[in-house]
């Protein structure tokens, strides 16, 4: 009997650290390539917002969640698109500027969310999970990690895609140095200001995208808030990461297995109060800091406008 009821909670708490990881690797991958290429993009928890709300109209409506993943990337690109013309090409102050985002988006799909669905909550089907054959059958392990949605499979190989991107293309070498040597990439006659705008405009896809995940299946609805600091745990990850997407994701599984906790103890019986479990996500982000925040290595133009011809 401790047997069966250790395998249901290690299996409930796998799983809902995969599910709760999933929004925060999309939204750390996203930030670490806007980080690399100078631009610290502090809205990206709007980014997750519009991504949440437009890619859960999205599904609602077409009854696809595959077209609601569609619209939330394509949500997050459109508010990224705002701070790419206002920061990167205006040269405004990024942390004003992502910070205004971030409670406009709050308060806009808040209100937008109210006058189309008004008190109601609809709620989506749940999400047909892709079963890997043979892998999906080991006990605990199997149901955790290789019963989801093909969303999270495609997010774990968006990690080897974008680590083989920064190490040996040269698009990733043209990131690396308009964070660090904008004026050295300038004179190779590489175009900096384009070269940010589209690292961040890649970084609201991927948010957006991470929040309609959040919305269609994690949740399978949308609220106001839903994303709940998600963006910022996003921001945190890709710092500590230190240019490395598979830190990301290490990172990603585990703010995901405390944010999954409390659904765990839930499963197995245990009754702790949730304000307690809440708790463990930001405890985490706090730990983490202290140990491995002085070792964070960010690009030197990080924050800093560039304009053209300057050297």
């Amino acid at each position: 009997m401790n047997g069966l009821f250790s395998e249901v909670f290690l299996s409930a708490l796998l799983f809902g650290a995969v599910t709760a990881a999933v929004p925060l690797l999309l939204a750390g991958l996203g930030e670490q390539m806007s980080e690399k290429a100078g631009v610290l993009n502090i809205g990206i928890e709007g980014m997750m917002l519009a991504g949440a709300y437009l890619g859960f109209v999205g599904a609602f409506y077409s009854e696809s969640l595959w077209l609601g993943f569609l619209t939330g990337a394509a949500g997050g690109a459109a508010v990224a698109a705002l701070m790419a013309l206002l920061c990167v090409r205006l040269g405004l102050n990024q942390i004003v500027i992502g910070i205004a985002l971030t409670l406009g988006l709050e308060g806009l799909t808040a209100l937008l969310h109210h006058f189309q669905f008004s008190r109601s909550y609809p709620r989506l089907p749940a999400a047909d999970p892709t079963v890997i054959p043979l892998l999906a059958d080991i006990p605990v392990i199997g149901p955790a990690f290789f019963r989801h949605h093909l969303l999270v499979y495609l997010a774990v190989l968006l990690v080897v895609v974008m680590s083989y991107l920064y190490r040996r293309t040269q698009l990733g070498l043209n990131l690396q140095a308009a964070g660090d040597k904008p004026a050295a990439l300038d004179v190779a006659g590489i175009d900096v200001i384009r070269t940010r705008t589209i690292a961040v405009l890649t970084t609201g896809a991927l948010a957006g995208l991470g929040g309609a995940y959040l919305a269609n299946v994690g949740a399978g609805l949308f609220i106001p808030f839903i994303t709940n600091g998600a963006g910022f745990l996003g921001i945190v990850l890709a710092m500590l990461a230190r240019g490395r997407p598979v830190w990301v994701l290490f990172g990603a599984l585990l703010f995901g297995a405390c944010l999954s906790l409390t659904t765990a103890m839930q499963v197995a019986g245990i009754n702790i109060p949730t304000d307690v479990i809440q708790m463990l996500p930001f405890l985490a982000v706090m730990i983490m800091l202290v140990l491995f925040g002085r070792q964070a290595s960010l690009p030197a133009a990080l924050g800093i406008p560039y304009e053209r011809g300057a050297r």
